[in-house]
């Protein structure tokens, strides 16, 4: 009877790993990401590079597409949205723009340097788009929902539908587009010349 592949295989019990090591396994992937690009990334470089074994990162995270969004994520966390709440849109889309401006040199090129083998790998744009994108999503949605309820934006303008696809898209495309980061200059610009005209917003 044929063996599954620790990719395919069912998941197993996570061993116990400090946070240290736990770090220690993140850069080793970013440093080869960076190095290589992701089709170069091998869970078997990631074992040589940390001195463990296959079957611990394995155990641990499954699959690469798991193990490279865990990695972003630790690089990511301070780049946190759903805290929020300054009473106005206007007040929170630019907190917004801070905190992106902050985090722009962490996870912004290495998501960028994903992007073509995320359309060509299900597993990992699956895992990207629910680790990295969907929660800031989701965040840009309550804010804008906020301030409709308190009737800073009408209901019904049709601009409110695509202030997460824009400001997500500024912070991503600009790298691609310009060769700069999106830092909190920038996309402060950009709410001002951009989404608080469309949302009739005064800056």
């Amino acid at each position: 009877m044929a063996t599954q592949s620790p990719e395919t295989a069912a998941p197993q019990r996570r061993s116990k790993i400090t946070p240290e090591r736990e770090q220690e396994f993140y850069r080793a992937v970013l440093d080869l990401l960076q190095e290589g690009g992701y089709e170069a990334l091998t869970i078997e470089a990631v074992a040589a590079r940390t001195r463990s074994s296959r079957s611990t990162l394995y155990r641990q995270w499954n699959t690469k597409p798991q193990l490279v969004v865990a990695a972003l994520r630790s690089c990511n966390r301070r780049f946190a949205l759903e805290g929020i709440d300054t009473g106005s849109l206007v007040g929170d889309l630019r907190a917004v723009a801070e905190a992106a401006g902050e985090a722009c040199g962490g996870d912004t090129a290495l998501v960028y340097a994903l992007g073509h083998a995320a359309l060509q790998n299900p597993d990992l744009l699956q895992a990207l788009r629910a680790a990295l994108i969907e929660h800031e999503v989701k965040a840009i949605q309550a804010m804008v929902r906020r301030g409709v309820e308190r009737g800073e934006v009408a209901a019904d303008n049709p601009a409110v539908e695509f202030v997460p696809t824009q400001l997500i898209g500024a912070m991503r495309v600009r790298p691609l587009l310009e060769s700069k980061i999106a830092d909190r200059e920038y996309l402060t610009r950009f709410l001002e010349a951009s989404v608080f005209p469309a949302l009739g917003l005064a800056p």
